[in-house]
């Protein structure tokens, strides 16, 4: 009887934060996601031992968590945290409220009510931590330092009879319980490494790695690998050629490794799923077995587009395709290759967060076996590689999501015809292999390595790296071996993927500030660790003159969570986005109050997002968006929709929309369906039924004949507009529209290429 094997491989990775000169961590996420994620989702496993997973950890990641565990870990972010309230300055008092409310409002600060009522403090300061500081007592700045740390701890540490305790009083916390809280993270943390160990040594899990400060390895090989992956894109100046670089990224990852848990790993998940033939000749020479990446590479390698049906289901040569391993041959390179399902993967990162647990676990269940069927039914063994974060999604799920896993588990051990096994488990049991001698250069991210290269940014730190990469090989000659270990070091680390990922248009997030001076500190430190003064321009941030790209269309299918609170990105990509150029004029008043705006469709809906500029403006005012759906041919648009928004400064929202010769409203916000959703908190997001727009993707509307009805939308155009006193201020576009093309996601996702 044929067999579907699921392989679960969850990537834990952070950047590294470190300044290696000044020892001082810019940002907290290391000891944050390892007090809250890591060691539960392999603890968790204990309760389930038929279901075998994958653990990829990334090296700078446990050289950071084994810094905090010796206490050499200088963390300005837990400095503040267990200092005495009365003794903060008033520096420390706003630093405080500026970056200890840095959680989920939903999941992690309104789970407890204290730090709730203080968050809403906050928020009505207009999230101002000068106004808010005159609004907090010391008692109120204790109550914060403590539920801030606890609302990062584990599922399992919470049950700590101590922890508990204090949770259960739920304020006036004394210096003790700050103190208790505190010394308690360190112990903690260190039980994360070993608990991951212990289940390798058990045989429950299998431990892989990634090159060791988590560079984009094609890149480092050769920058032109960006303009092979995606021909005609904009290049670097100067070329970047270094695969010495990259085997050394990837023999220290597996070194550490060995050193860390005692067996050397045989398996690795690139960096961001970036491959190349160069890449996987490297890995064979250093004795990796397996790599993993994403199906849209193999897609482009093989000429198939995995384009899903209105079910998501895979035609059944492409599934054959996706849903076995493969074993790359060529020359003298060999590799077992594992390509994730993007689709279901996305389903636990970004969908299931909002269904109850146990519906969440029937489905996931159901699309496994419903995706791999094709294959069964051949009399066939299938596999499905379900790879995502092991720490991003979990924020947005009650309790981490812990229940959510517990019962999909338990579907996952308890399924005949089922076994939940590691990647080397997979390819020990598999048989019949798919054979590549080919492989198209990509990543992750639509099979290209666009988001690191490319963008004027992206390509200006490229230069910047490869002239102190330069001045190293130049220099080093000269310099001690401790001079030329430091500056190698910082070399390295510049080498790591997480700075390009905030340049160019793609990503922004509240700390593009810190990434940007973290990454020309760390090529300023090659220079003065070699006895050289940097060059001028790493004084200045790299983003600085430079603006994003004034539209990309949509390339993929989204299905963002609307919340109003610029925390999840990542469901955002692919989207259509336009950016304001605040270098020209605006509009009434010369006020720059919006920076971009988002867009995109899925199979049933029409999402927005408004970004403002800095914060929301602290005036009464309205937002407008103007939507058009339009059949080709045609000289009117088929339904005009208008959503109006309305702001004022005690934070009231209200709004409604209309359609054009109709005057009652098709919905507002005291009357609206689970169909229709609006929010205006840190940003503006909204969802609604396409069919409001008479529209559906043309793929989904095609008659049997394989022609489409007349007249057929096959375009929606959006504009948003900012109002103050009746006045527009402010508008993206200022000119024309954002057009979104209603295609099947299958045509959609063709356009990334």
């Amino acid at each position: 009887m044929a067999v579907l094997r699921v392989i679960v491989l969850w990537h834990q990775h952070q950047p590294y934060y470190k300044d290696l000169v000044t020892g001082e961590y810019r940002l907290p996420w290391v000891r944050l996601h390892a007090l809250k994620d890591y060691y539960g989702m392999v603890k968790l496993l204990d309760e389930f031992p038929n279901v075998h997973q994958t653990f990829n950890l990334v090296p700078s990641l446990i050289t950071q968590l084994q810094d905090y565990v010796a206490g050499a870990a200088r963390d300005p972010f837990l400095q503040v945290a267990a200092k005495p309230a009365r003794d903060l300055t008033s520096l420390e008092r706003r630093f405080a409220l500026q970056y200890l409310f840095q959680a989920n409002p939903v999941n992690m600060i309104g789970r407890y009510p204290r730090y709730h009522e203080l968050w809403e403090r906050f928020r009505n300061a207009g999230d101002s931590a000068e106004r808010a500081d005159k609004l907090f007592q010391p008692q109120d700045f204790t109550d914060l330092q403590v539920l801030s740390q606890i609302a990062w701890f584990d599922e399992f540490f919470l049950l700590d009879p101590n922890i508990a305790e204090l949770i259960k009083k739920g304020g006036g916390y004394s210096l003790e319980d700050q103190g208790f809280v505190i010394t308690r993270q360190r112990e903690l943390l260190g039980e994360v490494l070993p608990a991951h160990a212990a289940a390798a040594q058990q045989g429950r899990i299998e431990i892989s790695t990634s090159p060791f400060y988590h560079p984009i390895l094609p890149l480092l090989c050769d920058t032109n690998m960006g303009g092979v992956s995606t021909p005609g894109l904009p290049l670097p100046q100067q070329r970047f050629i270094h695969p010495e670089d990259a085997r050394e990224q990837l023999l220290r990852g597996l070194d550490l490794h060995q050193q860390v848990f005692g067996v050397r790993p045989v398996g690795v998940w690139p960096s961001e799923g970036s491959v190349s033939e160069e890449v996987l000749g490297i890995a064979q020479s250093l004795g990796v077995k397996w790599m993993a990446t994403d199906e849209g590479v193999l897609g482009r390698s093989l000429g198939i587009n995995f384009g899903r049906d209105s079910g998501g289901m895979l035609p059944a040569h492409a599934a054959e395709k996706l849903y076995t391993i493969h074993r790359f041959e060529n020359g003298s390179a060999a590799m077992h290759l594992i390509f994730r399902d993007h689709t279901i993967s996305d389903l636990v990162g970004f969908v299931y967060s909002g269904i109850p647990p146990q519906d969440a676990a029937n489905h996931l269940i159901h699309s496994i076996r419903q995706a791999a069927q094709p294959v069964l039914n051949q009399g066939r063994d299938a596999v499905v590689s379900i790879i995502l974060d092991g720490e991003n999604a979990w924020e947005y799920y009650p309790q981490s999501g812990r229940e959510f896993l517990r019962r999909f588990y338990d579907r996952l051990q308890n399924e005949p015809g089922i076994e939940a096994v590691t990647v080397s488990e997979a390819i020990a049991r598999h048989h019949d292999f798919g054979h590549m001698s080919s492989l198209v250069p990509g990543s992750w991210i639509h099979a290209n390595f666009n988001v690191w290269i490319g963008a004027p940014e992206d390509n200006r730190s490229w230069d910047y790296l490869g002239h102190a990469r330069n001045f190293y090989s130049e220099a080093a000659p000269r310099a001690s071996d401790t001079q030329r270990k430091l500056a190698f070091e910082e070399l390295l680390i510049a080498e790591g993927s997480d700075w390009n990922w905030w340049y160019g248009p793609e990503h922004h997030s509240a700390n593009d500030r810190e990434f940007d001076e973290l990454y020309r500190k760390h090529l300023s430190n090659v220079y003065q660790a070699l006895g050289a003064t940097p060059p001028d321009y790493l004084a200045q941030p790299i983003s600085s003159g430079e603006t994003r790209p004034e539209f990309m269309p949509q390339t993929s299918y989204i299905h963002p969570h609307i919340t109003g609170e610029m925390v999840r990105y990542f469901e955002w990509m692919g989207a259509a986005m336009y950016t304001a150029d605040h270098r020209t004029g605006a509009m009434h008043g010369k006020q720059f109050l919006v920076d971009c705006v988002h867009a995109g469709i899925d199979g049933t809906n029409v999402y927005g997002r408004l970004d403002f500029a800095g914060k929301v403006p602290e005036m009464d005012f309205d937002l407008v968006v103007n939507l058009e759906s339009w059949a080709a041919g045609e000289q009117r648009a088929r339904r005009v929709l208008r959503v109006d928004v309305h702001y004022a400064r005690d934070k009231k929202t209200t709004w409604q929309i209309t359609s054009a010769g109709e005057e009652t409203p098709m919905a507002t916000s005291k009357h609206s369906g689970e169909e229709v959703k609006l929010a205006l908190h840190r940003n503006f997001e909204f969802k609604l039924p396409l069919a409001w727009l008479l529209a559906k993707p043309v793929a989904s509307v095609l008659v049997a004949d394989g022609k489409a009805p007349t007249p057929v939308t096959t375009l929606l155009r959006l504009r948003f507009s900012l109002w103050h006193n009746r006045l527009p201020v402010d508008a993206l576009p200022v000119e024309d529209w954002i057009e979104l093309r209603l295609l099947g996601e299958e045509d959609l996702l063709a356009l990334a290429f």
